[in-house]
């Protein structure tokens, strides 16, 4: 079952609130009329042909039309059978492209099953052409996976040494471009590098005619940003690339009128997200950012800095003492980046 978001009248001050409110809502309400179990994936309408996908280890974005489906990252491995159904529940159309925006597990694990549930848009009949060289090139005309170069260094290996991901997962177009294009479903969708933020291998993909961008995990409304200094990602990319995202969207101005929320920015984990909630993320890091420059600059140590606690008015909500990826862990990327060093 896909969830439209509600039809709010607000106005422009209220609107993140109310977003907030409406989306926890309509997962409650999903879970509720499905008798879903708590790990299951939960659908969310945000356009007439596009919907979001949360629950599946990351959000994955979901065009639909004529041409097939889009995805925007296939979530976990684990999760990839639910995925599946999902899409199905939305539309007949075969998935023909997942677009990664990073390495992680929680983004491309499910790649090799997601794409073999889709149909590779070069061999689209039921007896495509090519025979066994196209087949073990597109992976028996599974769907075709699409990513930066980085990704495809993160997930393969030199000849000789263990893979990260089986050849299956592996993108099967890249580029190292600032910016790739396709044409799917009468839009432009485009992809822009994001060089050195979260990694150096993340991208944001921005479908233009639906007005919704997939930004990985530059933005998490869950958690503090996670940089890996060790993988190309600084602090300084970090905003960068938010700014980069907030200048491709707008605000519903002059008109606000009901159901009217400007571009969505769908993050790599959380709630479906507006400009507002980008600028407001934005400037939490750089406010960060730029305590720790100053404790660094005053002569302060890692653990004095951590004990100056920089993040402490924002840990409520972004923060975390435990698990993958800390409070700490996260002033120690900002520490590290700032220091230029990357270990």
């Amino acid at each position: 079952m896909a969830l439209k978001l509600p039809q709010f009248a607000i106005a422009a001050g209220a609107v993140v609130g109310l977003l907030t409110i409406g989306l926890c809502g309509l997962v409650t309400a999903a879970r509720a009329q499905q008798g879903a179990p708590i790990e299951d994936v939960e659908t969310i309408q945000l356009r007439p042909n596009f919907y979001m996908i949360a629950g599946g280890g990351s959000n994955i974005a979901v065009q639909i039309g004529v041409d097939g489906v889009v995805l925007v990252d296939a979530g976990a491995e684990a999760a990839s059978d639910r995925v599946i159904a999902a899409v199905k529940r939305i539309t007949d159309q075969p998935i023909r492209y997942i677009i990664d925006t990073n390495a992680d597990a929680d983004h491309v694990s499910g790649n090799a099953k997601v794409a073999k549930a889709g149909r590779n848009i070069q061999f689209a009949g039921s007896e495509p052409l090519g025979g066994d060289l196209a087949r073990d090139m597109t992976n028996g005309f599974a769907a075709t996976v699409l990513a930066s170069e980085g990704v495809l260094s993160r997930m393969s290996a030199p000849t000789g040494k263990t893979a990260a991901y089986p050849s299956t997962s592996w993108p099967q177009e890249t580029f190292y471009q600032d910016r790739r294009y396709i044409y799917m479903n009468g839009e432009g969708v485009e992809m822009f590098r994001m060089p050195a933020a979260h990694s150096d291998a993340d991208i944001a993909v921005f479908f233009r005619a639906s007005d919704v961008i997939a930004a990985g995990d530059v933005l998490d409304m869950t958690r503090f940003p996670m940089i890996d200094p060790a993988n190309g990602g600084s602090i300084q990319g970090e905003i960068d690339a938010l700014n980069r995202i907030i200048k491709m969207t707008v605000t519903p101005i002059p008109f606000i009128y009901a159901g009217s929320v400007g571009t969505y920015v769908i993050p790599g984990h959380g709630r479906a997200c507006e400009q507002l909630d980008v600028v407001e993320y934005r400037d939490m890091v750089v406010t960060i950012r730029d305590i720790v420059k100053d404790l660094i600059n005053s002569g302060k140590t890692l653990e004095q800095v951590k004990a100056a606690n920089p993040a402490g008015p924002w840990a409520p909500r972004f923060g975390a003492k435990t698990g993958p990826w800390t409070t700490d862990a996260f002033i120690e990327a900002i520490y590290k980046s700032l220091k230029g060093a990357t270990k």
